[in-house]
């Protein structure tokens, strides 16, 4: 939508988790032959969980130039936009979907005495939210929803604060990103 906004008519693919190896393998033999390839991504600055790292180490391992120019980044934006302690922090991708899986992953974390930052989706949020106060305890956190975009909220609280705003929601919307404070 972006390049025919501007005018521009380049060449697109798709590359996604299910591209393969052939379609990095594609590209790579692009690169080789002189072309100049962009990766882009829809989800803020490519390769935050996201599968164009694989593009890029293979392109590295082949010592072919990558030049990085950075975009919009939720886990930075929601970092920032929370008021926690920013540094240290760890981002840790999304959360396994399974409540099981979900709560040792938070609990691998309820040491680390830093910020906390995870991607979640709508439909799992509420028990994710239910699962991180299980394994972490009571902490400061907040949600970010739709960060840069006309419908942005973000909700401060403890994790079961958001949890209680969320319940009196009739549908949850949105890309989220949960940032989790230290615990004390």
């Amino acid at each position: 939508k972006l390049l025919n906004a501007h005018g521009i008519d380049t060449a697109t693919s798709a590359y996604h988790d299910h591209s393969g190896g052939r379609a990095r393998a594609a590209l790579l033999r692009e690169i080789k032959a002189g072309a100049a390839i962009a990766l882009v991504s829809d989800a803020g600055t490519p390769l935050v969980s996201d599968p164009g790292y694989l593009l890029v180490r293979a392109a590295a391992k082949e010592d072919l130039p990558i030049e990085v120019l950075p975009g919009p980044s939720a886990v930075l934006t929601a970092l920032v936009a929370s008021g926690l302690p920013a540094y240290p922090f760890t981002f840790a991708g999304f959360p396994p979907p399974k409540s099981g899986k979900r709560r040792r992953f938070y609990r691998q974390f309820g040491s680390l005495g830093h910020t906390l930052v995870v991607f979640e989706s709508p439909h799992r949020i509420l028990k994710s939210l239910s699962d991180a106060g299980s394994e972490l305890g009571e902490r400061p956190a907040a949600l970010a929803r739709e960060l840069t975009k006309m419908h942005e909220e973000i909700l401060r609280g403890t994790l079961s604060e958001i949890q209680a705003q969320l319940e009196t929601r009739s549908t949850i919307k949105g890309e989220l990103v949960l940032v989790v404070g230290p615990g004390t």
